[in-house]
């Protein structure tokens, strides 16, 4: 709202636009966690989506004059390309390329006097304050008296002992497997959190090198709970009192006292002793060493090479497919509003949205709900309400949708006509004529062309992007296997492959439910690949009961082990040679 209301006060509206559209992007791409981490969720994608204005500013300007209608489809293409490619390495990147591209349409349609350069930097301006307020601003509820900054640190932080305490809870039970799903995506979301960027290379306070502290005494406890739930046997209830303690002791910012110490009947029970003692010392003696979260986010150099991979050309390509054709159909029906079909198909073929379908009728229904939201207000605004004329209705529209952006983001058709209501503001604040219903026909024809484009069979094979996910997840499960038979005292280095592992393995599976809720097309193209998760699985799980035996000095590898171990990677080898006779795996 701010940056409107100053563009509306210096009597030049159409300056809030950029802005105001710089500020949603960045609201959408805000997340629950931690607020240095929100610098890269929302800032690097901002920096991203900046140079779209700029660039769309100088597309219409490229080839002979009248030629427009056919030279920007080709450019907007060969963009998309360059885009789909880069979102295909990562959440971050597939913000930035899409930020980046959806600006770069707008920039090139939305007829607003501002120059190219000034909309980038308004653009920039608008999500810089959206960022400033999620660092500055405290949140609602707070358990502790500790910096307020850190608040979603510790919760991720505290999540992590708390679905360890989950894990331990249901060992032996049928609800195991999930407990331990929800025990690596924890983790992850506490690596994330502390991942942030700081100014220093290390951690940079006391408070924060005590929350680095009590994420490392974690892993331990994450890695005997997972040996102890791999055993399938019940575990006494005062098992799970220590992690929940220590849950609580993150919360509040206390010691965390005495811990009910299990009973040293095997080598997870030891494993798990004295996982709790180390925490216990970690939590009542606050650490003076500076600690690091291991990351495994590949480097400059990795990028391209993932982007250009067969995942990144497959999804580029589809990309460059979806908005160069419906950049080609909205100038060649002369729509007055053509760049709103290329930007709808560009957030449509998004994969991380959803199944194809279900993202291309969501966004339907919620562009129909919003266009029709909007008519009603804007009837209303410029009939019974005169005292309401001029554009601070509208800025009020874009405020109460900016709120809603938040809660409406749980659901893509919500999210969709909320933007809808705040786009269609903003167009009436860039001095263009209202057009709710036009943006209904634009939609829906920009659905029928993602829909076709999604289904459409390309050269080569379907699937790379879960094929791509699937082979990063089997080369970490047998570098965690190798180094923990070739290395069993290293723990440090056991638990940053683990956490690879681990970490891997969530996203491949992800991937995968993802595609099985594709159509039939689609989901077959990848369904051999959940038999290779399977016995990745648990053969990444037998890996760490068997890292727990032998931690300890002079521990040998059990034969029941070792033969778990030899029966997993036969039924992995044998998923891989079926994927690869189905024709799925190249």
């Amino acid at each position: 709202m701010l940056p409107l209301l100053l563009a509306v006060a210096a009597d030049r509206p159409t300056a809030g636009v950029p802005a105001a559209l710089g500020a949603m992007f960045a609201g959408i791409n805000d997340r629950p966690g931690g607020r240095r981490s929100s610098v890269s969720r929302m800032g690097v994608p901002a920096l991203a989506g900046a140079a779209g204005p700029l660039i769309g500013s100088l597309l219409p300007a490229v080839g002979p004059p009248g030629a427009a209608m056919f030279v920007l489809p080709v450019l907007l293409g060969v963009l998309g390309l360059l885009a789909g490619a880069l979102s295909s390495t990562g959440p971050v990147a597939s913000a930035c390329g899409t930020q980046l591209l959806v600006a770069a349409v707008i920039g090139a349609g939305m007829p607003l006097p501002e120059p190219g350069g000034k909309r980038a930097l308004l653009f920039l301006a608008g999500a810089g304050w959206a960022l400033l307020l999620r660092l500055v601003l405290p949140t609602r509820r707070r358990t502790s008296g500790g910096p307020y900054r850190y608040d979603g640190e510790r919760e991720a932080v505290a999540s992590v002992y708390a679905a360890v305490a989950a894990l331990l809870q249901a060992a032996g039970g049928t609800r195991a497997p999930a407990r331990r799903a929800a025990l690596t995506a924890a983790l992850d979301q506490a690596q994330d959190a502390l991942s942030g960027p700081r100014l220093r290379r290390y951690a940079s306070s006391a408070a924060e090198r005590r929350l680095h502290a009590q994420y490392a005494a974690a892993l331990p406890l994450a890695e005997a709970a997972t040996a102890l739930a791999w055993a399938g046997e019940p575990l006494p209830s005062r098992v799970a009192e220590g992690p929940l303690r220590l849950a609580h002791a993150v919360r509040t910012g206390n010691a965390c006292g005495p811990l009910p110490a299990p009973v040293r009947s095997g080598a997870g029970l030891r494993a798990l002793d004295e996982a709790l003692l180390a925490a216990a010392e970690v939590f009542d003696h606050r650490p003076g060493q500076s600690l690091r979260t291991a990351r495994g986010r590949p480097g400059l150099v990795a990028l391209p090479r993932r982007a250009f991979g067969t995942a990144g050309r497959e999804y580029g390509f589809r990309v460059a497919l979806c908005c160069g054709v419906s950049a080609a159909v909205a100038l060649g029906l002369d729509h007055e509003h053509w760049y709103w079909m290329p930007a709808t198909a560009v957030f449509l073929v998004k994969p991380d949205l959803g199944p194809l379908v279900s993202r291309v009728l969501s966004r339907a229904a919620g562009t129909v709900v919003g266009a029709a939201v909007f008519a009603g207000f804007f009837a209303l605004v410029a009939g019974p309400l005169p005292l309401m004329a001029g554009p601070l209705p509208m800025v009020a529209a874009v405020a109460l949708c900016g709120a809603l952006v938040a809660v409406a983001a749980r659901h893509f058709a919500a999210q969709t006509a909320v933007v809808t209501v705040l786009v269609l503001s903003l167009v009436l604040l860039a001095g263009e004529p209202q057009a709710a219903w036009g943006r209904v026909v634009e939609s829906l024809t920009a659905c029928a062309i993602v829909l076709l484009v999604g289904h459409l069979p390309l050269p080569g094979q379907r699937g790379n992007r879960v094929r791509g996910a699937v082979d990063t997840a089997v080369a970490a499960g047998h570098r965690y296997l190798r180094h923990v038979l070739a290395h069993r005292q290293d723990g440090a280095g056991r638990g940053v492959l683990r956490r690879d592992a681990y970490r891997s393995l969530a996203v491949a599976r992800s991937a995968l439910d993802l595609s099985a809720a594709e159509l039939p097309p689609v989901a077959g193209r990848t369904a051999e690949f959940e038999e290779v998760a399977g016995a990745l699985e648990r053969l990444v799980d037998t890996t760490t009961a068997c890292a727990v035996h032998l931690h300890g000095p002079g521990a040998a590898l059990p034969p029941s082990h070792a033969e778990r171990i030899a029966e997993h990677l036969a039924a992995l080898d044998a998923a891989h040679r079926a994927s690869e006779r189905s024709g799925v795996l190249v």
